[in-house]
């Protein structure tokens, strides 16, 4: 007996039209790409519009605009005037934001975008994932089923744990953080 090809799944605009905590989860176990380097999603916490953690839950601003827009797009923000950041719009005003990555593809590029050689420390946070595979305010809005970005799930599950969100002030002890279980490229363990 022969084993099936596993399934390649696009995300479109449907996959995001969804409650942010359950697209975070499904999230983990993607493969992003971006302009030809990426890996696999290991970690993404979820923000929805009613949350005090979430940058849009004082309303619309010039900032946050594109949380607003379709689900499927990027919300690129500049986080303490240093670190770029990226999520996924789902429902208006709601967001994943993708924490960490696996690195697969690109790997020399993304080293020498970030300087350093450990591939575990490539993309183990919001920041350097965006500094290692080129992402900056020029994203902020652009579609993740388009060039320069690829965005697509092996069909099923991956093992997940869960635990609180990071990094954050408001609305600590949510259980919206999500893991692929025993990566050791996870921004910090759970």
């Amino acid at each position: 007996m022969q084993k099936s090809e596993p399934k390649i799944q696009k995300l479109d605009q449907v996959f995001f039209q969804r409650n942010a905590v359950e697209v975070a989860k499904e999230l983990i176990g993607a493969e992003l790409l971006v302009g030809g380097t990426g890996g696999i999603i290991v970690e993404a916490e979820a923000y929805l519009v009613d949350d005090p953690a979430s940058h849009s839950f004082g309303g619309r601003s010039l900032r946050n605009g594109s949380m607003f827009g379709p689900p499927g797009l990027a919300y690129v923000y500049l986080s303490y005037g240093i670190h770029w950041c990226l999520n996924t719009v789902c429902l208006p005003g709601s967001a994943v934001l993708i924490r960490a990555l696996e690195p697969r593809t690109g790997i020399s590029l993304m080293q020498a975008r970030r300087g350093i050689s450990n591939i575990r420390l490539l993309c183990s946070g919001p920041g350097r994932l965006c500094q290692a595979l080129g992402i900056d305010g020029g994203h902020d809005g652009a579609p993740l089923n388009r060039q320069p970005f690829a965005l697509r799930k092996v069909t099923g599950s991956s093992p997940l744990v869960i635990g609180k969100r990071i990094g954050i002030s408001r609305a600590m002890d949510e259980p919206w953080r999500f893991g692929l279980q025993e990566s050791n490229f996870v921004s910090r363990k759970f």
